[in-house]
C-alpha cells in the first residue's frame, strides 16, 4: 500500500526500533517555513495502523504527532537538539482510513534556553483528523553507556 507516494517525499531514514515497525515513514522540506525550511512527516495508513472499526488507531495517531513534533523540534537547531517529550496534548477531530496519506505539519511556537512549544496538526488531503501541542525538555547529548563483560 506504500508505493503511492506524493511527489517530494522521500524515505525518513530515523528514529529507533519501534518507530520503524510503525513505517515506512516519509518527509518532505517545506522551504516556506524559516531560513533553513522545516519537514512535513507523513506516512501512508496501512490495515495494521487501525483499530477494530477499520480507521487509524489513536495510539497510532497520538505517537505520530509526538514523533512529529520531536523530530522537527530536534531538527530546528544545527547541530540537532536532544529533547524528551515533557507534555502532550492532542484532540481527534476526525478519523483516518487505510490509503490516506497522513502528513504532519508543526509549528515550533517558543523555543527557550531548558524547553520547546510546538504545535501539530495532522492532515489527510484538505481534512485536519487530529491537532496537538507538545512541550519538550532540550536535553544534553547523549554518552554511550559502556557496557558490562560477559
Amino acid at each position: 500500500m506504500s508505493s503511492n507516494i506524493p511527489e517530494g517525499f522521500k524515505l525518513l531514514k530515523r528514529g529507533g526500533g519501534y518507530l520503524t515497525s510503525l513505517g515506512p515513514w516519509y518527509y518532505r522540506l517545506d522551504e516556506t517555513k524559516g531560513e533553513r525550511g522545516q519537514l512535513i512527516l507523513a506516512i501512508r495508513i496501512e490495515d495494521r495502523h487501525t483499530n477494530i472499526r477499520h480507521i487509524a488507531h489513536g495510539g497510532f495517531l497520538v505517537t505520530m504527532v509526538d514523533t512529529a513534533l520531536g523530530i522537527v523540534v530536534s531538527s530546528s537547531r544545527e547541530p540537532p537538539q536532544p529533547i524528551v517529550t515533557v507534555s502532550l496534548t492532542t484532540n481527534f477531530i476526525t478519523s483516518a482510513e487505510p490509503g490516506n496519506w497522513v502528513e504532519a505539519h508543526v509549528d515550533i511556537d517558543r523555543m527557550g534556553g531548558r524547553l520547546a512549544y510546538a504545535s501539530c496538526r495532522l492532515v489527510t488531503g484538505t481534512r485536519t483528523i487530529m491537532t496537538g501541542s507538545g512541550v519538550f525538555a532540550l536535553m544534553k547529548p547523549v554518552t554511550p553507556r559502556e557496557q558490562p563483560d560477559g
